[in-house]
């Protein structure tokens, strides 16, 4: 469901793989269950804090019946949000996208440099418009459109539209 938000995601089977996709990849959001087979989510969140500080947006799943004490760990240990499935699809999405709305201070102060027409075409793709239809919306040619996102993603660091709109919700660039 998540990727039909136009997020790219990486799926572990265990939490040590978890841990080593988090020290190899620039991660923008980590979605963990509590209870995993090898280690905990709260032990995930703990290495990821104390790798990675509070940049990261970290949202906890749980099937278990959760309880008050067990939300009050999660935040304790510092997790961002704490989920109970099941959980409706467009909550969700929803609570993904708060999270990556709340980009760190030093992000805002480094925002890459889009210009108006960027800044509009990076709009229109999170709201999951492709070149044709962006390039009909702005009266611009499907060519021109492609430069446009070469240059997005450039300024992003990315590589992928999935990357730029998961990057652009986590720096604040779109709604």
């Amino acid at each position: 469901m998540l990727d039909r938000a136009g997020l790219d995601i990486l799926e572990a089977a265990s939490g040590e793989e978890a841990l080593e996709m988090a020290a190899n990849r620039e991660l923008v959001l980590v979605l963990v269950e509590v209870r995993l087979p090898d280690i905990s989510g709260y032990e995930i969140c703990r290495r990821l804090r104390e790798e990675r500080g509070d940049d990261l947006p970290i949202i906890f799943v749980s099937g278990d019946r959760v309880e008050s004490f067990d939300r009050v760990a999660g935040l304790l240990v510092g997790a961002d949000d704490y989920l109970a499935k099941p959980v409706a699809p467009d909550e969700l999405v929803a609570r993904v996208r708060r999270q990556l709305q709340r980009a760190p201070a030093a992000a805002k102060n480094s925002l890459p440099g889009l210009t108006p027409r960027e800044r509009q075409i990076l709009d229109l793709l999170a709201a999951g418009l492709g070149p044709v239809e962006i390039g009909n919306e702005l009266s611009i040619s499907p060519k021109t459109v492609a430069t446009h996102v070469e240059h997005i993603y450039a300024k992003l660091g990315v590589h992928t539209r999935a990357q730029a709109v998961a990057s652009a919700f986590r720096l604040a660039l779109v709604d």
